[in-house]
């Protein structure tokens, strides 16, 4: 991010990054699978034959309570009969027509389809059975201008297991935080194209992630579903909260539209044209094995407000696109966390058991996706640092043309285009962008047939020793402290962006170039 940011520094006023859009979901884990409903139920003395019953005359109070303090504000309740209508669009029409600075917008209920449950009639074991089954159900969207987070919707499933989900805005939050404070800021939609004390504002946004999101989020809830303990009990356990989805923000301010406008097509191109897939597993630490059958995309948006590139794998994506003419907006949305590590205990073990776990949905683990998401930022920043730069290919690579010291040896100079370029290729694998990668992880890709004994392959890694030694004597890669892996150092990554492009380029682009 540094390289794109001195390239740019006479247009560039401040960069700004957090969280955009967070959607949590609530969950009553113990009622949220079939086995533990059948035991509340036995619990509360519902028979199996009367659980139709007993589900209706409860959804009915869950939705009534529900529905009480928007009847008592006088605030709007509307049906929306086809659940494809945009929400958000309605919701902010009827705060125009029903203007309030704080509190209940309105209530907006929809048909949709719900994780449920019902009873089946096993003709096997001849019993009734408590199954888990996809059906459709009332839902209750309440939208807020909520005193700490601003606009934000909460959405109640008024069936069982009466699960949550909170969608809200760290932008809008931050505007919140700012105006208790007094910080002057512009703001068009969900961004700030200028702040006037930006290292605060920063500040402000690092702080939303020491928050206590449990709580602030069961205040939500209590709000929406205040018949919890009513249906559930006085002690009933508080929901459990994961992250559904997460878009972590960072904003290149520009000083004027214009500024840019001067390079945004050129950033856009670049992305499309020369960021291949390797490149995109490298931004977001996708790890592909072997046998990957995941599809890596890259692809334009021609959007009212300009043009948006977007990657994507699996179920998480970083995009490019402009905000409100001056703001250049990199952005990670993480949908499928399990791709990537946290270092934790195992969830129920011994706190000093830590290790790098899987990333968790729960909000336990929201640290860890911010910082894996402002890593991926930064990452597609400084690949568009290299954008127009005045140095060329020859520069980059100048120095790994001829012998270079380490440890008081001399070592070979690289061969970039001939002998060594499946060993750069390697080592620029997307896989290895966050937990770098091993002498074994090399020698399988430099030798993909299996060694035939064991000399053999204590020879493949003995020459991928050699082959990494003269990678750091080139300052190509450093080794990991306290470890037996490698990254790519930024000089590496220089050299190796560097090669690449002239590999793939044509002759006719090459002389347009030299032209």
């Amino acid at each position: 991010m540094e390289r794109f940011l001195a390239r740019h520094a006479d247009r560039v006023i401040g960069v700004l990054s957090g969280f955009d859009r967070l959607v949590f979901r609530g969950t009553m884990r113990t009622i949220a699978f079939a086995e533990g409903m059948g035991k509340f139920l036995s619990w509360r003395g519902v028979l199996l034959k009367d659980f139709g019953p007993y589900v209706e005359a409860t959804t009915g109070l869950v939705k009534k309570r529900s529905l009480e303090s928007a009847e008592a504000l006088g605030r709007p309740i509307k049906f929306l009969p086809s659940s494809a209508t945009s929400k958000e669009d309605v919701a902010r029409s009827l705060l125009a027509e029903h203007p309030i600075e704080d509190g209940l917008i309105c209530v907006l209920t929809s048909v949709e389809p719900c994780m449920t449950f019902e009873i089946h009639r096993s003709r096997e074991k001849k019993r009734l059975e408590l199954v888990a089954r996809q059906r459709k159900c009332l839902f209750l969207y309440h939208y807020f201008l909520d005193r700490c987070f601003g606009f934000l919707s909460a959405r109640l499933q008024t069936w069982f297991p009466f699960s949550i989900q909170i969608c809200l805005n760290g932008r809008e939050f931050l505007g919140r935080q700012m105006d208790r404070l007094g910080i002057e800021y512009v703001r068009r939609d969900n961004c700030f194209p200028s702040i006037e004390d930006l290292p605060r504002a920063q500040r402000l946004a690092h702080a939303q992630l020491r928050r206590s999101w449990p709580m602030a989020l069961n205040r939500i809830a209590n709000q929406i579903n205040p018949a919890r303990a009513e249906v559930v009990g006085q002690k009933a356990p508080p929901y459990y909260w994961s992250a559904h989805q997460s878009e972590w923000a960072t904003d290149v301010m520009f000083a004027t539209p214009d500024d840019l406008d001067a390079i945004y097509s050129s950033l856009v191109k670049h992305g499309i044209t020369h960021f291949a897939s390797p490149d995109v597993l490298r931004f977001l630490g996708r790890r592909v094995r072997p046998g990957f059958q995941g599809e890596l995309t890259s692809h334009f948006k021609d959007r009212p407000g300009g043009l948006r590139l977007k990657h994507a794998v699996g179920g998480n994506s970083i995009k490019i696109y402009d905000k409100q003419g001056s703001v250049l907006r990199i952005e990670t949305t993480i949908n499928a966390p399990r791709d990537f590590k946290v270092y934790r205990p195992k969830e129920g073990g011994p706190p000093e058991d830590l290790a790098w776990r899987y990333m968790r949905r729960g909000v336990a683990d929201l640290h860890r996706r911010a910082e894996v998401s402002h890593a991926a930022n930064k990452r597609y920043l400084e690949a568009l640092g290299t954008v127009d730069i005045e140095q060329t290919v020859q520069q980059h690579i100048a120095k790994v043309l001829g012998p270079a010291q380490l440890e008081g040896r001399t070592l070979r100079p690289l061969a970039p285009w001939s002998k060594d370029l499946p060993l750069l290729e390697a080592i620029s694998r997307g896989e290895f962008a966050i937990n770098g990668f091993r002498n074994r992880d090399i020698a399988a890709l430099l030798h993909p047939a299996a060694a035939e004994n064991t000399t053999e392959a204590r020879r493949r890694s003995a020459s991928v020793t050699r082959l990494l030694r003269i990678l750091r004597a080139h300052g190509i890669v450093t080794k990991v402290n306290k470890t037996y892996r490698y990254q790519l150092t930024q000089r590496g990554r220089q050299v190796i962006a560097a090669v690449l492009a002239t590999r793939s380029a044509s002759v006719r682009r090459l002389n347009d170039l030299a032209a």
